[in-house]
């Protein structure tokens, strides 16, 4: 069953106070919900588009996707399908949806002193949760369908608002609290590993390094990796890991971890032993530092974002483009597309993908794969999202160009469906006479 929310923004929250999202009325975070535009879209609906991509590294043109019941049914030639709603797309691309495997979806500037949030400011958790919300709708109407947030506990019932359709959002995949070394010994670690999975987490998320800003160096033993990732497993969730360093990416190589986050210090060899071991690599190479830059004053003053720190992240961020283009020519090496989002960056996810292109000089076909089948290969989640294909959800975006021969396309969202729903459906472009 599709349903179209895009006409305009729609009442979404009626169950938000029962889930825990109390209040959400969101024209307190500037963005206003009002009544629900549009009723349930029963039977086919088809997309025509002049250009696809598959998210697998195919493309082809001048087809109809029918979708029937959230997913997608089949492919046809245009202008070949049937069905009680035809979205004309025109001459954008269409493609899945961006699968961003790193963001903070309730990272925010508090209101009172304009700084990213910390938990010296107080905050209730309507207030958190309104946050949260804000950046989930953000995200979605950029052409994120699904996000791995690594994470806090305001994901969880955020992700589980957003599968019960009371709120508009991507899918997420949350890890609730990190492991770090204040977590304990092997035994304290596997205990929170526990917690986690009881509280019905889908990931695990750990910090095996010290943050970029305070040199990167490791922070967990090999025993205590041993015990997280090791649990996590025997728990049947994946893991990733904040690493910048060689000798903890080898750590968590030899622990059997899903995937390094960051990686900016890393050689050549430490990256083929990831390849030979399979563990996926997101480097984050721009977005997540240049948004501290540009953004700075939000920044400086908490935590450890000192000017000394903003020193080591303008080290690192040249490191950690050589570290992507380094990455680029290990056979067997799978990158993924992580933002690292945090306050300031959610809807911008794209902008990363674009840097890896033209800063970085990935294939634009092979950064679309990355954001989309070999993403949702990485979150487990290849038989359900991340290709355009038969009997996957309809994740599905249109982009008013075509991004393998314009990156700066990635940005021009104009349609955005998710399980068959309809969140964005621009108006076509009039150009000038």
């Amino acid at each position: 069953m599709g349903r179209d929310m895009s006409e305009r923004p729609s009442s979404f929250f009626p169950r938000a106070v029962r889930l825990g999202l109390a209040a959400v009325l969101l024209a307190a975070t500037g963005v206003f919900f009002g009544p629900a535009p549009g009723s349930a879209q029963e039977g086919r609906i088809i997309l025509r588009a002049a250009h696809l991509l598959d998210g697998a590294g195919g493309e082809t043109s001048a087809r109809d996707v029918v979708v029937e019941d959230g997913r997608i049914v089949e492919v046809l030639a245009a202008g070949t399908g049937t069905g009680e709603r035809v979205y004309d797309l025109g001459d954008a691309t269409l493609m899945p949806g961006l699968i961003d495997t790193h963001v903070h979806i309730g990272w925010h500037f508090d209101r009172a002193n304009g700084k990213t949030h910390s938990r010296a400011v107080e905050e209730s958790s309507e207030e958190a949760a309104l946050y949260a919300a804000e950046n989930a709708w953000t995200t979605l109407r950029a052409g994120v369908t699904t996000v791995q947030s690594l994470g806090a506990m305001v994901d969880i019932p955020l992700r589980d608002a957003i599968e019960a359709g009371t709120l508009p959002g991507p899918r997420i995949l949350t890890s609730g609290v990190a492991i770090t070394a204040g977590t304990g010994a092997p035994d304290a670690i596997r205990a929170h590993v526990d917690r986690m999975a009881d509280a019905r987490a889908d990931v695990i998320k750990i910090f095996a390094s010290a943050s970029i800003r305070d040199g990167g160096g490791p922070t967990l033993t090999q025993e205590q990796l041993d015990a997280a990732c090791g649990q996590a497993r025997a728990r049947g969730l994946r893991s990733f890991v904040h690493a910048y360093d060689p000798e903890a990416a080898r750590r968590v190589i030899r622990a059997g971890c899903t995937g390094i986050e960051h990686g900016a210090l890393l050689d050549r060899e430490t990256l083929e032993a990831m390849a030979r071991a399979g563990v996926y690599l997101d480097p984050n190479t721009d977005l997540v530092m240049r948004n501290y830059f540009e953004n700075a004053e939000h920044f400086l003053g908490v935590g450890n974002y000192t000017e000394e720190g903003f020193a080591q992240m303008r080290a690192a961020q040249p490191l950690a483009l050589r570290v992507f283009v380094e990455g680029l020519t290990v056979p067997g090496l799978d990158m993924v597309f992580g933002t690292d989002a945090v306050a300031g960056a959610h809807g911008r996810n794209h902008e990363e993908l674009v840097y890896r292109i033209t800063a970085g000089g990935q294939d634009p076909m092979d950064a679309v794969v990355s954001a989309t089948s070999l993403a949702a290969e990485a979150l487990g989640l290849s038989g359900t999202v991340g290709r355009l294909a038969p009997g996957l959800e309809a994740d599905l975006i249109a982009l008013d160009g075509d991004p393998l021969k314009d990156p700066e396309a990635l940005g021009r969202v104009v349609f955005v469906m998710k399980g068959g729903v309809v969140y964005r459906n621009d108006p076509p472009r009039r150009e000038d006479p």
